[in-house]
């Protein structure tokens, strides 16, 4: 008899993930908790189920691009996959972008939100790009004050009935500048009362949208980021075809294959200035801070599902005349997966919080300063934590993980998305250093040593104190380098950065583990708090002639 592998499966994903339901007991009120659970429960089905058994009957379609009609018309039609279609229509009915501007629940609100993304975006081939994108341009046009906009967009942004709700594109990239935004040369020209928008978006993700934000340089304004003004622009008539758009074609990339990304040239279409003109880059700020948050819940939500399915694979997969789940080494490296994934979730939303605390105006000024802190240091470590992991993943399913039709490879394919995505490690590195604006991480001491007050479990303080010790060797390497060339601290700023980043990840799984075992008899958040705390390097200065040295393969002339 032929042996046949029995794949891993999936099952209510909602139900089976210990540190979500965790997380929600902890950070939610009791009767919050009970009026969100159902609504994540079924959303928790869905992805172990239905989405999940259809994202792996879909995994060979994309969308497709067609520029002309059967009589010669420039129609430019994408069509999408049946799962993108379908996990729309799921999105939008369970509220994954309502929920948080719906206001049931106060500043809970963006946790239940955000636990929904979780659930559901790793079933949806990252259907939560266009999502994150939607989320951001309705917090950004609502912080625009301008009544008119508002009306008109908002309302379809956060809909819930299908037919009538709107995504929204983020058309910030030109070939010219990625991250460098102040190289735009998408130029906007007046035209009686209204502006018109002329140039090319190298790199738009969810080029199906209905609404745009878009940068563009009004004519006479001068260059570099203070001549930019935000726009948002509909992208098609009363008829339904595209207005002075036209794609010219869709970007074949390494992962998010069903998500139509497209060069797209804007051809005098029409757009609203949105906020203050030349203030385009401080406009976008509620924007990225929105899209940088989905990225870290995106990320989370890779590694939850890499682990998930590798579990399981364990319990089936025999090796040497055991289950994979009875080798010590197996065993020890899924252990490492996991403290992973948990310091992730903890510090991801930690963040959550935070951000529903100042949309409602419950945050304190103290709050306020470590929310910008956490939001590039969150989007940026969890993101080349789900690189890693999604990769251990496939390797602890063998050779089963390289091969396709299995679906394990589009975890790592999509994973690396997200470390480009919504600025890269070091365009985030740097926005760390202008949130502390040159001087100590003081908000990342706070919060760690809010964590260590919490803790009184002797292994869970020991894990605070290597939190404390990471930041304080962090810190002693700040003032060494701003003491001298600052070429130094901006070499060094990824790995400040992480090293902030890491800390504060082992202080806030500390004190959710010291929380578990008294509420909930549970010392698995400990053990991973105590294997997350070993796991760190100390920081290093970066030596910036060696660097450049070893960077460009130059003689190096001193040692």
């Amino acid at each position: 008899m032929t042996f046949r592998q029995t794949p891993p499966e999936l099952g209510n994903e909602f139900d089976n993930d210990r540190v979500l339901r965790s997380l929600l007991h902890r950070l939610l009120p009791e009767d919050v908790r009970r009026a969100v659970e159902p609504e994540l429960r079924e959303m928790g089905e869905l992805a172990g189920g239905k989405l999940y058994r259809m994202q792996l009957a879909d995994r060979l379609n994309e969308p497709r691009l067609t520029h002309w009609d059967a009589w010669g018309n420039r129609i430019d039609e994408i069509t999408l996959t049946p799962l993108w279609r379908e996990a729309e229509r799921i999105a939008v009915e369970k509220g994954v972008v309502a929920t948080a501007y719906e206001q049931a629940h106060g500043p809970f609100s963006r946790i239940h939100q955000f636990a929904l993304a979780y659930l559901f975006t790793p079933s949806t081939d990252m259907y939560s790009c266009p999502l994150a994108m939607t989320d951001g341009a309705a917090r950004t046009l609502l912080d625009s004050g301008t009544p008119e906009l508002i009306e008109r967009t908002v309302p379809h942004l956060v809909s819930r009935d299908p037919t009538t709700f709107w995504t929204s594109g983020q058309w910030m990239t030109e070939a010219s500048g990625g991250s460098d935004v102040g190289e735009t040369e998408t130029v906007a020209r007046p035209d009686g009362d209204r502006w018109r928008l002329y140039g090319l978006k190298w790199f738009t993700s969810a080029a199906t949208s209905q609404l745009a934000l878009a940068l563009a340089r009004p004519e006479g304004a001068p260059p570099g980021s203070r001549g930019l003004t935000l726009f948002c622009l509909e992208t098609r008539d009363e008829q339904g075809r595209l207005a002075g758009i036209r794609v010219r074609r869709l970007k074949d990339k390494l992962g998010t294959r069903k998500l139509p990304t497209a060069e797209l040239e804007l051809d005098g279409v029409e757009a609203v200035p949105v906020g203050e003109m030349g203030a385009g880059v401080r406009s976008i700020v509620p924007l990225l801070s929105l899209t940088r948050t989905w990225n870290a819940v995106s990320a989370c939500a890779y590694m939850g599902r890499g682990i998930a399915l590798a579990r399981d694979y364990a319990g089936k997969r025999v090796a040497f005349r055991q289950p994979l789940s009875e080798h010590p080494l197996h065993l020890d490296t899924l252990a490492t997966l996991q403290a992973e994934f948990e310091g992730a979730m903890n510090l991801t939303f930690r963040l959550v919080e935070l951000l529903g605390k100042a949309e409602t105006g419950e945050a304190t000024e103290e709050e306020a300063r470590l929310l910008r802190l956490l939001t590039p240091i969150a989007k940026l470590l969890t993101a080349r934590q789900a690189v890693t992991v999604t990769s251990e993943c496939l390797e602890a399913h063998g050779g089963a993980g390289y091969i396709e039709d299995t679906g394990l490879p589009y975890l790592l394919r999509d994973a690396q998305v997200l470390t480009i995505w919504e600025g890269t490690t070091n365009v985030l590195a740097l926005d760390v250093l202008r949130a502390l604006d040159g001087g100590p991480a003081d908000p990342a001491r706070r919060e760690i040593r809010r964590c260590e007050g919490l803790i009184h479990d002797p292994a869970l303080r020991r894990a605070a104190k290597a939190a404390v010790d990471w930041l304080d060797a962090a810190e002693h390497w700040r003032d060494w380098a701003n003491a001298g060339d600052h070429a130094e601290l901006y070499a060094g700023a990824r790995r400040y950065a992480l090293a902030l980043g890491r800390a504060l990840e082992v202080a806030l799984t500390a004190a959710h583990a010291q929380w578990s075992i008294d509420v909930e008899g549970d010392r698995r958040a400990a053990a991973a708090a105590t294997r997350l705390s070993h796991a760190v390097p100390p920081l290093l200065p970066p030596a910036l002639p060696a660097s450049r040295a070893l960077a460009l393969d130059l003689p190096l002339d001193r040692p």
